[in-house]
């Protein structure tokens, strides 16, 4: 990575933390143009957003080229990630960072705002097991206020069709393949390069020391999170958009 004249790069950051995800997600902004345009259309745009396991403020960044007037709250626990995000959004008084646990049970109570008009996460919560994830759920239904929306994109596998699940495994990994062998990072190589830096080796040291390698967590379907939702207080859930592997819940309280 480059130093500019007054310290970290931080936007070269931003940008080869989006290159790596979409080696994995072709179709990651699309993903994020849907969630907008859900937010849009059922809270209007100039959201109170909550930006849940924000990472490096990915959806933060999208939210407000989008919606110059959303203000946006961003929660994680990854040192490394927050600091990308903090160096990021440094001075911008439509956004703040959290520090927090999901998996602590007050969590919440680190928050800025006691409701939200949209929560919002993507490709985040697979690292949580299905009964704390369950927990999160109901607490997200307490911090969405009524007519406000929960969006969840992230990886939901459907166990009911495994031909068509390893088919489109197979198909999505070859093109991982093809990228790779053009130059590609994948999450190991990304974070082998920030374990390098001067400034993201600490933090990247902690995080792999809170997290280890990798998530262990569940990847239940869409219907799942669709009935947990509605178990948690909201009043709709279904699905919004999807690919072969990915969906994006979009509940209303």
């Amino acid at each position: 990575m480059t130093e500019t004249a007054t310290g970290t790069d931080w936007q070269s950051w931003q940008e080869s933390w989006d290159r790596q995800q979409e080696w994995y997600m072709p179709d990651r902004e699309e993903r994020f143009r849907v969630m907008l345009d859900m937010v849009e259309a059922v809270v209007g745009p100039e959201p109170r957003v909550l930006d849940l396991a924000c990472g490096t403020g990915s959806i933060t960044d999208r939210l407000l080229k989008r919606f110059p007037k959303a203000t946006s709250t961003g929660v994680d626990l990854d040192p490394a990630l927050l600091a990308i995000a903090r160096g990021t959004f440094e001075g911008d008084g439509r956004v703040t960072f959290v520090t927090a646990d999901l998996k602590d049970p007050d969590w919440t109570a680190r928050l800025p705002h006691t409701s939200y008009d949209a929560v919002l996460t993507a490709t985040a919560l697979h690292w949580l097991h299905s009964e704390p994830l369950a927990t999160l759920y109901g607490q997200i239904g307490g911090l969405v206020r009524d007519g406000g929306v929960f969006m969840n994109a992230d990886h939901m596998i459907d166990t009911g069709t495994p031909r068509i699940n390893a088919a489109e495994r197979a198909h999505r990994h070859a093109a991982m393949d093809r990228a790779k062998a053009a130059g590609a990072l994948d999450w190991a190589q990304w974070w082998a390069v920030a374990a390098k830096d001067p400034v993201l080796a600490a933090p990247t040291a902690e995080r792999f020391a809170i997290y280890g390698e990798h998530a262990d967590g569940d990847m239940p379907s869409a219907g799942w999170h669709a009935r947990t939702l509605l178990a948690a207080g909201f009043a709709e859930a279904r699905a919004v958009w999807a690919s072969p592997s990915d969906t994006l819940v979009l509940a209303v309280k």
